[in-house]
């Protein structure tokens, strides 16, 4: 994809010296009745929109001077036909300095707007520190677009007085609303795990805070706004790992030994904000022992498919891994599934990787690359 690209490019840089080449060699070869002025407008007209305004106006001259310098050479350069092509190639490179200038003022305007959607979200989704309440943290925002930022994919950690607590969540939608909803959903959690006993009570804090949200939306988004997310607690001094899952992909266990876990819900619920009836949460308890690590995701992961309609599999690309921190668990996973997709993901996806360190362990390290499924050692 990327080497494709690269040619593209070439191709289309040098597309204007051959327009100018060939308008000069079939001129040159062709009958007197036949013109190859279409060449010379189409040289700088193509130049426009993605050559600088210097190598346009380049570009413009080159072709007005190619022209006039084959009508001198013919002796035609004073007869009607001709100077109506010189004037055309003129009033083609000109039309293409207005055209580079429209172009580059978009650019500039859609490089500001870029630059604004990124503040905005990494604002509203800030990246966590690497070390959170004594556990390791790595998370990862990958956009379907290259150069997209704004989305509906979050996640968030704090520590608070109950231990580390997290979110991952996927708001139905994209754009600023989705943006939107994100703010909503991190703000309420911020506060929510400072001041909850229970995880429970923090999944019904974040219902609450949507509900609110919604009274201000109408039509669609009213009725259908919703967001899928797992809340997950890790208490101190202990090895429990406790969950609340709201309609969102099950999360990850990996364990310092390779083995893996998929921690399914109990009783499966329905996904915040659905707005369908009120029932009580229910969190779900793991053991979370040092040397293991939780990954939670966004079904931009366990979604994504190859070239022939196949998901990616997580588990199955997991299983019986070993990374030295979740930092590396994520740049493995996140290089497997572009190459799972070859780069043509159409969902943005979110990933969270926490780890709980043991005591004295040694640096651990990884067969990476995971994608190598048909070489399945692990080597220490």
């Amino acid at each position: 994809m990327v080497a494709r690209t690269a040619g593209t490019r070439r191709f289309v840089r040098l597309l204007p010296v051959l327009l100018i080449g060939g308008g000069l060699l079939f001129d040159s070869l062709a009958p007197a009745n036949f013109t190859a002025v279409p060449l010379f407008v189409a040289a700088p007209l193509i130049a426009a929109p993605f050559f600088s305004l210097a190598s346009t106006i380049r570009t413009g001259v080159a072709s007005v001077l190619s022209v006039i310098a084959m009508r001198i050479s013919d002796g035609t350069s004073t007869q009607v036909v001709p100077v109506i092509e010189m004037i055309t190639v003129l009033t083609a490179a000109v039309l293409a300095l207005v055209i580079n200038g429209v172009v580059r003022r978009s650019n500039e305007q859609l490089a500001s707007a870029r630059v604004i959607a990124e503040t905005a979200m990494r604002a509203v989704l800030p990246t966590p520190a690497e070390r959170i309440g004594g556990l390791q943290v790595a998370a990862r925002y990958e956009a379907a677009q290259a150069d997209e930022f704004v989305g509906g994919d979050l996640f968030a950690v704090a520590d608070t007085p109950y231990g580390v607590r997290l979110v991952v969540g996927d708001v139905r939608g994209k754009g600023l609303d989705a943006v939107e909803a994100v703010a909503v959903i991190i703000g309420a959690f911020r506060e929510a795990a400072e001041q909850e006993r229970s995880l429970e009570g923090v999944a019904q804090r974040l219902e609450r805070a949507l509900a609110r949200e919604g009274t201000r939306r109408y039509g669609l988004d009213a009725m259908e706004g919703f967001i899928t997310a797992v809340l997950a607690e890790i208490p101190p001094g202990s090895a429990a790992l406790r969950l609340v899952n709201r309609g969102h992909p099950e999360p990850i266990l990996l364990h310092a030994d390779g083995a893996l876990e998929v921690l399914a819900p109990s009783v499966p619920a329905m996904p915040l904000g659905m707005d369908l009836g009120v029932w009580p949460d229910r969190s779900d308890e793991w053991e979370m022992p040092p040397g293991s690590t939780l990954l939670a995701f966004t079904d931009g992961l366990s979604e994504a498919r190859d070239a022939n309609g196949v998901f990616y599999d997580p588990e199955a690309r997991l299983r019986g891994r070993i990374f030295p921190g979740p930092e590396e668990l994520l740049s493995a996973l996140t290089d497997d599934v572009r190459l799972h997709t070859g780069g043509r993901s159409t969902d943005d996806m979110a990933l969270l990787a926490v780890s709980r360190p043991a005591e004295g362990q040694p640096p651990r390290r990884t067969t990476v690359k995971i994608v190598g499924r048909g070489d399945d050692t692990v080597r220490n």
